[in-house]
């Protein structure tokens, strides 16, 4: 096992690597001087180049992203702000665990519920039930989370004011079950944004692997033992569908992290991804960049955990990555 995730280790390198590089060309390329955003219209322009002296901007492209490398593998080091100067590190480790919290929660909500609702319809294929779930998958897939912030915005905090429209709503000085439940209820309405698509989807991929798996050899021995229908689906098939909906799961981080940058915005959710947003309109080249790091880090190392998770449930896939 520790060999097979040495190799997925190093097979990730290179592709963080590709990932900064295009991200720093892009974000860098952008139309827009970042020192116009902080200094005056009238500065000189002998102290404006100083200015992008001091901050390495007077650089060629590829000298600025081997500074920007080298000091964040050597030191941790991702610079600093280009509107408040803070380290950007310093400002990014203060929001992930706000987007972690929003995204725990939806993972959480999204495979408690998933998977009761994906096995009984599998077991019941083309019931009434089942009809029903497909109608609501197409419809949860069909939402685009903006409109679906905005409307349970409107519904659920100013028609019928129950949850709070905004903010994370952690109370200071209280007791811990106090901010708990406060942030629970501040947390509702994100959450179920973000959970409303994942559920949708992953509800109807585990039915289809369950009713895909079912029709294994090995499952209609199990039939033949005399099992029940439901022992047959849960204990023996429910194993081997689970392997590639946990691809599935790491596949999702990426869109859940672009839904998070639109959900944190309306719902003024203080992580990573309202940070983002702040940088872009910024132009805070320096966050952004940060942020689409660490982002991606995120994305590359829950794969890797996926990965490792697949090869423990199935040995195989530990034999194939040693061959």
């Amino acid at each position: 096992m520790l060999v097979y995730f040495l190799k997925r280790l190093a097979g990730a390198i290179p592709l963080i690597l590709i990932i900064t590089a295009l991200t720093f060309v892009i974000v860098r390329l952008a139309p827009g001087d970042p020192t116009k955003m902080f200094i005056s219209p009238n500065t000189p322009p002998e102290d404006r180049e100083i200015i992008r002296r001091n901050l390495g901007l007077d650089k060629p492209l590829h000298i600025q992203y081997f500074i920007w490398l080298k000091n964040f593998i050597l030191k941790g080091d991702l610079g600093y702000s280009l509107v408040n100067g803070r380290p950007v590190l310093d400002s990014i480790l203060e929001r992930i665990p706000a987007t972690l919290i929003l995204m725990g929660a939806s993972y959480l909500l999204s495979v408690i519920i998933a998977f009761p609702l994906g096995i009984f319809s599998a077991l019941k294929p083309y019931s009434f039930f089942d009809y029903f779930l497909t109608f609501f998958s197409f419809v949860g897939l069909s939402m685009p989370p903006f409109w679906l912030a905005l409307m349970v915005i409107w519904l659920f905090s100013l028609k019928f004011p129950i949850f709070p429209p905004m903010g994370m709503g952690i109370l200071v000085d209280a007791p811990f079950w106090d901010s708990v439940v406060d942030l629970t209820w501040h947390l509702a309405l994100p959450a179920f944004v973000l959970t409303i698509r994942n559920l949708a989807a992953w509800t109807r991929y585990i039915r289809s692997s369950l009713i895909e798996v079912s029709g294994q050899n090995y499952i209609r021995t199990a039939w033949s033992k005399g099992l029940g229908e439901y022992s047959v689906l849960t204990v023996h098939a429910l194993r081997n569908a689970l392997i590639p909906f946990i691809t599935v799961l790491a596949l999702s981080i990426p869109e859940i992290l672009a839904g998070a940058f639109i959900v944190e915005q309306i719902f003024a959710w203080p992580g990573m991804g309202r940070l983002g947003m702040e940088a872009v309109f910024h132009r805070d080249y320096t966050i952004l960049m940060g942020d689409i790091l660490i982002s991606s880090l995120l994305v590359v190392f829950s794969n890797i955990a996926a990965d490792i998770l697949c090869a423990y449930i199935d040995p195989r896939i530990r034999l194939q990555g040693k061959s």
